[in-house]
């Protein structure tokens, strides 16, 4: 076990870098906040490559790893490393796993989302009800601080998987791809939605029309109110519910 004080030591320096998506992926590492989602990741086999804590933290740090990967900070080592507004005290740093080979069981398909926290809402919507996969087809970077904040570590618990459209239409087999669109679609009760890669487009687009077409089913949600549409995160996450609930 180590200690650390200066925001200006080299290993600290290396780590803040990691906030940009060309570092992480240079260095293939990325960092995971707060007790419960180091803890998450830990239990589902990720080992860090160094847990840095609080020294009030110690003793919880210790359930987690060996104390020959902890290195204990100061608050202001811990406030240049961490990307919360409020630091939890503990900060791990993991290597990004490598990419599985593209074979897919029902799940989701995260098609253009760019927004961190949606992201994230919806893999960890993904892990609750139960589904494996997560395949993710541009948009944003999954490893970021943000979207692991908003999975609450739960990315840990599904494979996911960056291809393209056309990978992904190639190797679904007998899954059935089912978009998510705001009109024109059949009832969910209507969807084979227990064999399905739920396709949930961008925020501000949708999912491509060129897209759609590749799709076996397109599946729109009620909505008796006077809204125009749900946020991506939201609709993505009934309609999962939904397909756990068939």
């Amino acid at each position: 076990m180590k200690t650390i004080t200066s925001v200006q030591n080299n290993e600290i320096q290396d780590i803040t870098q990691l906030i940009h998506p060309s570092e992480r992926k240079r260095k293939k590492r990325f960092i995971v906040e707060g007790f419960r989602a180091i803890e998450t990741f830990v239990k589902a086999g990720h080992t860090p490559v160094q847990l840095y804590i609080l020294e009030n933290k110690l003793t919880e740090a210790k359930t987690l790893v060996d104390v020959s990967i902890i290195t204990m900070v100061n608050e202001s080592v811990l406030n240049r490393i961490s990307q919360t507004s409020t630091p939890s005290g503990f900060v791990a740093v993991f290597k990004i796993p490598a990419s599985p080979k593209l074979e897919l069981e029902p799940g989701l398909v995260l098609a253009n989302i760019s927004d961190p926290g949606n992201m994230g809402t919806l893999i960890r919507t993904c892990a609750a009800m139960g589904k494996k996969s997560v395949v993710i087809i541009e948009g944003a970077d999954v490893w970021s601080p943000k979207v692991i904040q908003a999975s609450a570590g739960t990315l840990a618990l599904v494979k996911i998987f960056s291809c393209s459209w056309q990978d992904l239409v190639k190797n679904k087999k007998d899954l059935v791809l089912t978009g998510l669109v705001v009109t024109g679609g059949k009832k969910p009760e209507e969807a084979n939605l227990t064999k399905a890669l739920l396709v949930v487009g961008s925020e501000a687009h949708g999912i491509p029309h060129e897209w759609l077409a590749d799709c076996d089913e397109l599946v729109t949600l009620p909505m008796p109110g006077e809204t125009e549409s749900l946020n991506a995160a939201v609709a993505g996450s009934i309609a999962l519910y939904l397909a756990w609930n068939k």
